[in-house]
């Protein structure tokens, strides 16, 4: 007996916001913008392209437009269709910060570095320049 298989479609499970949210978050993780415009066709799809099309005040062709691979919409047109999905752009860091309590926990374990007696804290920077020029 064979086995019957049939093609995975996304649009299939994208059936609440913080699903969408998510799906939307790791395609935009990636740094081809064309993954991204590929899920946001997905969701889309999940949608109802004539609803998204109402709700974001884009017309059927321009949609179709808007989310082909290779296309460049622009900044405006790209937030009017996450509205009308449901969802946003937010801005996080791009990397893990330390927390501001381990920072000063640091600056507190290190011990207080003394300037030399005798020896100016600028004369000391003076002769390291002179140093470095020569």
């Amino acid at each position: 007996m064979a086995t019957k298989t049939r093609q995975f479609d996304a649009a299939e499970y994208l059936d609440n916001e913080e699903v969408i949210a998510a799906y939307l978050q790791d395609a935009l993780d990636d740094d081809d913008p064309d993954v991204f415009l590929l899920a946001v066709a997905d969701v889309v799809r999940a949608r109802s392209m004539t609803r998204v099309s109402k709700d974001s005040g884009l017309g059927r062709e321009s949609l179709y437009k808007t989310i082909r691979p290779g296309s460049r919409p622009g900044f405006a047109t790209v937030t009017r269709l996450l509205g009308a999905l449901g969802v946003k752009l937010a801005a996080v860091p791009a990397r893990k910060s330390v927390p501001a309590q381990k920072v000063a926990a640091k600056a507190a374990a290190k011990p207080a570095r003394k300037a030399k007696a005798g020896r100016p804290a600028a004369a000391k920077a003076a002769k390291a320049a002179k140093r470095k020029t020569s």
